[in-house]
């Protein structure tokens, strides 16, 4: 198969689909691997470097485009969707829930779109989602605290305190992947940390990692405000698979928080969890809403582009091999959790939750990896059925 590595260009998007290890392991597998120019050179990996994988280098976007897979790190950007083609298999994050736009063009285009996010192991885990949540999470403590500083618009509170003054309050609405290692970064750097979540078990968890260090706290909308309006900093790093962001954090509860207090809303990819947050960049990462500075950058890894590059590729090689190696029907029918991958199919949502919130309907995938026969006679399964 001819797999196309493109450069990235969404806004300080440093990070490449592929290191050039992993070009020479699907190299070794049989597969024909075109990199476009200067794909990894902010990090390193030069063409120099792609060609010894045994890499063809291309250089433009609308040569590299022609391949029968694209391997990226971020979803399609505008200048993008033209150079999709029909059936061409698009293995990347997609975060569709939020992105109405991006997901009528990649139906037009009747791309195989298959996700990082929604794919899952056989403990139900999110494998290609954990690295970037990790990174996610520590990153949010580092800006948050920045963004504290004075010079940062912040409230001139340093996260750790010193002997005699208190330590910052840090909210953690989320106690997944990424809240975890946003809550162990902040408690490294001596804050007060606890950290807000629907599911007790995880609760006592964390309890046991962390001992009475972290303070833990059931989820419900009076115990967040109460957490809150307390805070110096709130991360937000809630998931539901597939689906937007819940709002956990309302506009009213913005109203009671500190002025200049910080909100990094790392949930922002898959629409933020605050009714006040809606995506930034790294040129302009921040903005002010009810006198709380708010910092939702949608590519947040991205800051530390060879670290996650790196990362994301341990992650993606076994699937991005099966996928090139079997083909995407073959390796979605062997393995179900690689199948939840599949979000848009020929011109068919194929994510449950992608059809609910955004009104689409609902195409099993299985029904598409029956022949085109069956495919074509099958029945639509509505989003509310």
């Amino acid at each position: 198969m001819i797999v196309g590595i493109p450069k990235e260009i969404k806004n300080h998007e440093y990070r490449v689909g592929a290191t050039p290890e992993m070009v020479k392991l699907l190299k070794r597998a049989g597969h024909e691997i075109h990199v476009q120019t200067g794909a990894g050179s902010a990090i390193g990996f030069s063409d120099e470097l792609y060609t010894a994988a045994g890499a063809k280098i291309v250089k433009d976007a609308k040569t590299l485009y022609e391949a029968e897979m694209i391997i990226k790190v971020k979803e399609p950007q505008e200048s993008e969707y033209p150079l999709l083609k029909e059936g061409q298999i698009l293995f990347c994050y997609l975060h569709l829930a939020p992105d109405p736009e991006q997901t009528k063009h990649l139906l037009e285009r009747k791309v195989v779109g298959i996700a990082y996010e929604t794919i899952t192991d056989r403990n139900d885990r999110l494998p290609l989602l954990f690295p970037m949540s990790e990174i996610a999470g520590r990153i949010a403590i580092q800006v948050g605290a920045t963004a504290l500083q004075l010079n940062g618009g912040g409230r001139g509170v340093l996260l750790g305190g010193v002997p005699g003054v208190p330590p910052a309050k840090v909210v953690v609405l989320g106690g997944g992947a990424l809240g975890t290692q946003a809550a162990r970064m902040a408690l490294g750097l001596g804050a007060d940390v606890t950290i807000v979540d629907l599911n007790l078990t995880r609760l006592r968890e964390l309890d046991a990692m962390y001992g009475p260090s972290l303070k833990t706290l059931y989820s419900t909308p009076v115990a967040i405000e109460e957490a809150v309006t307390k805070a110096d900093l709130v991360v937000g790093a809630v998931l539901v698979p597939g689906k937007c962001a819940p709002k956990l954090l309302t506009r009213a509860m913005l109203k009671k928080m500190m002025p200049r207090s910080v909100i990094v809303d790392a949930a922002i990819d898959q629409g933020g969890c605050t009714e006040s947050s809606r995506p930034t960049t790294h040129s302009e990462p921040t903005y002010v809403e009810e006198g709380v500075i708010h910092y939702c950058v949608t590519n947040m890894p991205g800051a530390c582009a060879r670290t996650a590059t790196q990362a994301l590729t341990n992650a993606t090689l076994p699937y991005a091999l099966k996928i090139a190696t079997e083909g995407y029907k073959q390796a979605l029918q062997d393995d179900p959790g690689l199948m939840l991958g599949l979000n848009v199919c020929h011109g068919h949502v194929t994510n449950r939750c992608v059809a609910q919130d955004l009104g689409y309907d609902y195409m099993p995938p299985q029904q598409l990896l029956r022949t085109d026969e069956d495919a074509e006679s099958d029945s639509l399964v509505y989003a509310d059925a």
